[in-house]
């Protein structure tokens, strides 16, 4: 999760609020994003031998059955066996590009779906598929040229809006973000997904009062939905409304009380206020729905350095340093928890790993701090 600081509250308190990108296509298990159209290849007509023909159906059939069965590297081998049989085949490119990225090798799905497009330019699902792929590669630009393209053969085509609008916003362009979701807005007024999508980007933009009109009419039509609840709160916080604010990141926290995320994002709110009882607790369930989540475990030290409760310090830091061996700054303050409950020897070696990361990283200030704190136990 990207955290940045995205406003004030209150008596000018900062914020550090997520950054939320709804109604996202930009996800390698989402799948489902693809349309049916583009997963499965069916036969075309072939100007070849009646044997050819029945070994390329039987292929076919054969590569459906092992998609049903789940036998996705097996598959890719079917169907690249028939697209040599029937090279011009559009769809058979399209079935590999849909099992590639199934398998998340987005690299050799952009490629099978440029076949694709190539031997089939009016097929918007095909460049739907494209855009999907590249995205995934962070090709933001080739993204947003294949969206754009879907667009032009399928005029109302609210996904293809949503995926053009995210890559905008990959690409810094808000502004054309937002213009992307009003241009299909019209036709599609009762769809939560585009006023919450329009509302991320006035977010983004620390345009408070434009980003909080999108997700209130977001919730009229999505009450139950968690990330529409936890924008709609950082945008009340943000233009000060704490109590209301606060009430919507509770109930995001229980329409989806397994995302660490909102934990997070709750427990970064507690912070700013000064509540660290209620932060840390927020933190600790982030950690404990989501022990992967980085974040909970740096928040969770840093908190526990400052009450002095450095057996739980150290334990946050060791999770931290488990998800990421080369932070050194968690290797620093792993010593200075040490330190705190008076492992000296123990403290030493994390100031050394520190100051040796540090170096290997060109941070001579770290050097310097891990430096002098190995030496002072000396």
């Amino acid at each position: 999760m990207n955290r940045v600081a995205t406003g004030l509250f209150s008596s000018g308190i900062l914020l550090v609020t997520a950054q939320i990108a709804t109604a996202e296509p930009i996800r390698p298990t989402a799948l489902g994003s693809l349309p049916p159209a583009v997963q499965l290849a069916q036969a075309q007509p072939l100007q070849q031998s009646p044997t050819n023909e029945d070994r390329l159906n039987e292929l076919l059939t054969q590569g459906r059955d092992q998609v049903d069965a789940g036998q996705v590297d097996a598959a890719i081998a079917t169907y690249e066996e028939a697209a040599q049989l029937d090279p011009e085949n559009a769809r058979i490119h399209s079935a590999l590009g849909f099992l590639h990225a199934r398998q998340n090798n987005f690299e050799a799905a952009v490629a099978a779906y440029q076949q694709a497009v190539a031997l089939d330019a009016s097929n918007p699902d095909f460049y739907y598929a494209l855009g999907f792929c590249k995205a995934n590669l962070q090709d933001y630009e080739g993204a947003a040229d294949a969206y754009r393209r879907t667009i032009q053969l399928r005029r109302n085509d609210v996904e293809a809006y949503l995926g053009l609008g995210i890559v905008l916003s990959r690409l810094g362009d808000y502004s054309g973000a937002i213009t992307a979701y009003r241009q299909v807005l019209a036709a599609n007024p009762n769809n939560a997904r585009l006023y919450e999508s329009i509302g991320s980007a006035y977010l983004q933009q620390e345009q408070y009062s434009d980003a909080l009109e999108m997700f209130q009419k977001a919730v009229a039509l999505n009450p139950r939905s968690s990330t529409v609840q936890l924008n709609l709160g950082v945008a009340l916080l943000n233009t000060g409304d704490i109590a209301n604010g606060m009430a919507a990141l509770e109930r995001a926290a229980a329409f989806e009380p397994r995302n660490g995320t909102i934990q997070l994002q709750l427990g970064d709110v507690y912070r700013a206020q000064g509540n660290l009882a209620q932060a840390i607790a927020a933190y600790e369930k982030a950690a404990a729905v989501q022990p992967r989540l980085r974040e909970a475990h740096l928040e969770l030290g840093e908190l526990y350095l400052e009450e002095q409760d450095y057996l739980r310090a150290i334990v946050a830091y060791r999770k931290l340093i488990e998800l990421e061996p080369e932070d050194a700054d968690a290797h620093y303050q792993l010593g200075v928890a040490l330190q705190g409950r008076e492992r000296d020897r123990e403290a030493k070696r994390a100031f050394e790993e520190a100051r040796a990361l540090y170096e290997q990283q060109g941070n001579a200030a770290g050097v310097e701090k891990a430096e002098a704190a190995a030496e002072a136990i000396d």
